[in-house]
């Protein structure tokens, strides 16, 4: 990992930006049964495919955008748990803080250790007038860490091209 690479760090974590060599640890995140249940199936199952995946979700979104999602390690170990960054999704006003992590990293804080940490890079240097967060009803765990990052409960939203109602929270 290089230098330039790490946007953040808090006590116990690094975020960095993702890289193509990111694949094969993704792959497993991306195919994780809460991903697919709370987040969505992406259909990918080889790491030729989450190279794909990555390149166009998630790294041609720091050209489009100056941000993205960021990959979260463990700063004693290096190892990656999971993704918090923010994204700009089709159908909201605002950016979106989104994260996912290893089941095995959960109930540990990291999340919301993460997620207050991009969400005040977010606003106080990117300058973003204002995070919100889209979750799924039924997702408990993740619900507690947006109220934990001090976002409340808005309203239900439909994005465009999903069928599946979400909780926004601002």
């Amino acid at each position: 990992m290089t230098a330039e690479a790490t946007v953040l760090e808090t006590e116990r974590l690094v975020l960095r930006q993702t890289v193509l060599a990111d694949a094969w640890w993704l792959l497993g995140l991306w195919n994780d049964p809460a991903y697919i249940k709370f987040i969505r199936d992406w259909g990918v199952r080889t790491v030729a495919e989450a190279e794909v995946l990555l390149e166009t979700r998630i790294l041609a979104k720091y050209a489009e955008n100056g941000f993205g999602q960021y990959v979260v390690m463990l700063k004693a170990t290096g190892e990656p748990m999971g993704l918090t960054g923010l994204i700009r999704r089709p159908g909201l006003d605002d950016v979106d803080v989104g994260y996912a992590y290893l089941p095995q990293y959960w109930g540990k804080g990291y999340a919301s250790e993460a997620v207050a940490a991009v969400m005040a890079y977010g606003l106080e240097t990117l300058k973003l007038p204002r995070i919100v967060a889209i979750v799924a009803p039924d997702n408990a765990r993740s619900i507690h860490v947006l109220e934990k990052a001090g976002l409340r409960y808005t309203r239900m939203i439909t994005l465009p091209g999903d069928t599946i109602a979400l909780k926004l929270f601002t």
